[in-house]
């Protein structure tokens, strides 16, 4: 996928890792819309806001009507509210899967036939690390990320024939505002944006940013005990 000369949407770009993908997409020669909730919140020159809610369909619709044009889309907006899955809520929890899954379906619904008409268009749906890994702390936030998978993996099949490309981008934790109070060491969300765009380019059907995500894909033909195994050691 060329990105010089096209056009990407970037849902949730008006910060953390979606910033440094819309500024390094903007870098190499493509026109940027930047998909936030409130729009005065973009601030990155260049960039198009564009008013996008990602779990309400008129806001879906309307960010469909201001564009047009747009040739990739990087579901990226996500949400990681801190619910456990012993007391937290039952609507925080399910406020995972309104964003993470049903609203990178609803988006990429909604746009499909501009990446359509691009001929050679590109859906990249950032994923998670926690993809494959989950423990009750973070396991709305990872199941969320998990359906998100299951559905970046059907979207290949679904778009496919109208010749649109879907790339799934796995990333363990990185220095951003979701992962502020969590004290161990992150990734540099610019080295992510760039690793990420260098697949998109190259065709990747997954990218896998950081050694946590190569481990833990590696892990899942080992079964439970490969990726828990504390609970090896109870048997």
């Amino acid at each position: 996928m060329e990105l010089l000369g096209s056009t990407a949407l970037v849902t949730g770009g008006n910060r953390g890792f979606g910033r440094q993908l819309a500024e390094h997409l903007l870098a190499r020669g493509a026109k940027v819309y930047v998909g936030a909730r409130t729009p005065a919140s973009v601030d990155l020159p260049g960039a198009i806001p564009v008013q996008l809610d990602v779990t309400d369909p008129a806001s879906i619709a309307a960010a469909v009507a201001a564009t047009g044009d747009v040739t990739v889309l990087i579901n990226n907006a996500g949400i990681a509210n801190g619910a456990s899955l012993e007391s937290g809520s039952i609507g925080d929890i399910r406020a995972h899967m309104d964003v993470q899954y049903f609203g990178t379906l609803a988006v990429t619904r909604a746009f499909a036939p501009q990446l359509a008409a691009a001929g050679t268009g590109a859906v990249v749906n950032i994923l998670s690390a926690a993809s494959w890994f989950s423990e009750p702390s973070i396991a709305p936030y990872a199941a969320s990320k998990a359906a998100q998978w299951s559905l970046t993996n059907a979207q290949r099949i679904w778009l496919a024939g109208q010749g649109t490309a879907v790339t799934g981008v796995h990333v363990g934790l990185m220095d951003t505002d979701m992962t502020r109070g969590i004290d161990l060491p992150k990734l540099d969300p610019a080295s992510a944006a760039k690793i990420t765009l260098d697949g998109v380019q190259a065709g990747a059907f997954e990218i896998l940013v950081d050694e946590t995500s190569v481990q833990l894909l590696a892990g899942l033909s080992g079964g439970v005990a490969a990726i828990y195994p504390e609970l090896a050691k109870r048997v």
